[in-house]
């Protein structure tokens, strides 16, 4: 029988700076060799939780621990971060900020340079270690030159030369796109079950880390565990919806259509799903479901004509790209990480200057015009908070724009504080932004955009960290700011969110459009998926599953539907 690798006891802890424990009376065996996926709510507790698992509590974030938290037998908090980092290997959210080499060769062999192993070995040591991450062929690559998923490989190989016996992923999934994440989670399922290490992942987005099998659910809320079981039973219950975590899309749908979930039905994976007792209620449900009427297009607000840029003089990353964007419209930009689509807004907002082609706004040509110029009309919110980010206090950043507009005193105030109410911010308004996570750090940068009002405002990962609860708010803020006349751009890999909010979709891989149509068409065209490293929508499969003869359809009265249902906060399943 396996042991328990890590035992919290009573454990409670409370940051210095709070007044209330952040985690209170934990009880968790987590045993070895399992992975376990941790979940919950922004603000719940999970990543405390993960502090208190790899050291960083109590040796970096101080506070007060009471009650017990053994690690291999020991107590925490009398070994040292160092003893705990050869035991706990964490993978950073965010990869770049874990890199130390130059190259993946030397990023992976940095712990082994600090133990002082012999070159031989750490050679050895390193190929290894490249072969199982899956970047053997990269090893003298620059880190810089990678793409997203293989940054998350190199982070992992980087923890796992150590040969640590825990292995921790705090939201490895939040910079990925569909289907690199999708590699990702298997590339972590492989590792797990070659080394027999025991894995814990931090993630928001439980349908991909369900693509592999999880031997537990950890659910955090409010800073207590509220539920601790296999993810059939956890899918069967309505924790994840009283804790504002998304469930799948195809148990959302199926409870829409008044099938009751049990977990002798294995809905924890669509292709074990049993789904005879359900078929004919999907069937009743699709049939009464009507999808809304689809408004009449506005005229061109933002058009992009033959559009060509290069970083080098010599190579394109961006080839004759022609597209518009109509007044009021919500659009997604969707690819591949490194397709070109954080490029295509810097070179909107006048970050860099077109080598060819035309950019007009409202028919004029503002293909000249200054970054000052553009920013009068158009907002751009960048997928990394940190490199928007001038402030220490978070209601200073969020004002700093209206200050050098010179908006009077009085006027900022009130934009303010009205921006950071509907941010989710106002109650951190006197808060250091150092002291904020991830995601709190993207809505200060959202807040810092939106209260100067732009025609057009384009967000590069807008949900990214975000969990359910705080994803909808942002969402549902920009719809009405959109229904107010502000035509939103997001680049995003979340396709629910492409779904639900954008009817116009916009396709990129490797610098060129290779689908502008509805969402729907996009998530449903087998070539485009494969092409910009998308991922088919599981209510497309459940309703193959069931028989259904249109599944493109019934993905699009869905989308509809649930849309209806969140607005009038009902989640009511469907009355025959």
């Amino acid at each position: 029988m396996k042991k328990p690798i890590i035992e919290f006891s009573n454990f409670t802890f409370k940051y210095r700076s709070q007044t209330e424990p952040t985690l209170v009376d934990i009880n968790l065996k987590i045993y070895e060799g399992e992975k376990v996926l941790i979940v919950g709510p922004s603000g719940s507790g999970k990543s405390t939780l993960a502090h208190c698992i790899n050291g960083l509590v109590p040796f970096s974030y101080k506070g007060d621990i009471h009650g017990s938290l053994l690690i291999k037998d020991k107590e925490s908090k009398d070994m040292d971060i160092f003893s705990i980092s050869k035991l706990v290997g964490t993978v950073l959210q965010d990869p770049d900020g874990q890199f130390i080499g130059l190259s993946v060769g030397e990023d992976i062999a940095f712990a082994l340079e600090n133990d002082e192993v012999s070159q031989e070995h750490m050679t050895r040591q390193v190929v290894d270690v490249s072969k199982l991450v899956g970047m053997e062929e990269n090893i003298e690559s620059s880190i810089h030159q990678l793409s997203g998923g293989q940054k998350q490989r190199v982070s992992l190989g980087g923890v796992m030369v150590d040969q640590v016996d825990i292995l921790l992923f705090d939201e490895p999934l939040a910079n990925l796109d569909p289907a690199t994440g999708k590699l990702a989670i298997s590339l972590i399922d492989r590792v797990q079950k070659e080394t027999d290490t025991t894995v814990i992942i931090i993630e928001h987005r439980l349908e991909d880390v369900l693509h592999s099998d999880v031997d537990r659910i950890i659910v955090v809320d409010d800073g207590r565990i509220v539920s601790d079981s296999t993810p059939d039973e956890l899918l069967s219950s309505t924790v994840l919806e009283s804790s504002d975590i998304r469930e799948p899309l195809y148990i959302k749908a199926l409870k829409y259509a008044g099938c009751a979930i049990t977990a002798e039905m294995n809905p924890s994976h669509l292709n074990t799903l049993k789904l005879d007792d359900c078929k004919n209620k999907l069937i009743q449900w699709f049939e009464a479901t009507t999808q809304n009427e689809i408004n009449e297009k506005a005229s061109p607000i933002l058009v992009l004509e033959d559009v060509t840029f290069g970083y080098e003089q010599s190579k394109n990353n961006i080839h004759n790209i022609s597209f518009s964007v109509n007044k009021g419209e919500m659009v997604s930009i969707v690819g591949k990480n490194g397709a070109g689509k954080s490029t295509l807004s810097k070179l909107i907002c006048g970050f860099e200057k077109v080598k060819s082609g035309r950019i007009l706004f409202n028919g004029e040509d503002i293909t000249k015009d200054t970054i000052h110029e553009r920013s009068q009309r158009i907002g751009m919110v960048m997928q990394n908070p940190n490199q928007m980010i001038s402030k220490h206090m978070i209601v200073d950043e969020v004002a700093l724009g209206l200050v050098m507009r010179g908006v009077p005193e009085n006027e900022i105030k009130e934009r303010v504080e009205k921006t950071l109410k509907v941010c989710g911010l106002y109650p951190f308004r006197n808060w250091p932004i150092s002291a904020l996570s991830f995601g709190q750090k993207k809505r200060v940068t959202i807040a810092s955009i939106l209260v100067l009002n732009p025609e057009v405002l384009i967000l590069d990962e807008p949900t990214a960290g975000q969990d359910f609860r705080h994803y909808t708010e942002i969402m549902e803020f920009l719809v009405e700011l959109n229904h107010n006349g502000v035509t939103i751009i997001m680049i995003t890999h979340d396709m629910h969110l492409m779904l639900e909010y954008t009817p116009h979709a916009i396709a990129i891989t490797d610098g060129r459009i290779i689908a502008d149509s509805s969402a729907v068409d996009v998530i449903t065209n087998d070539t485009v998926i494969e092409k910009a490293n998308l991922k088919k929508t599981s209510l497309f499969d459940l309703a193959v599953k069931a028989g259904i003869g249109n599944p493109k359809e019934f993905v699009t009265r869905f989308i509809s539907f649930d849309k209806e249902v969140r607005k009038n906060g009902s989640g009511n399943a469907f009355i025959y």
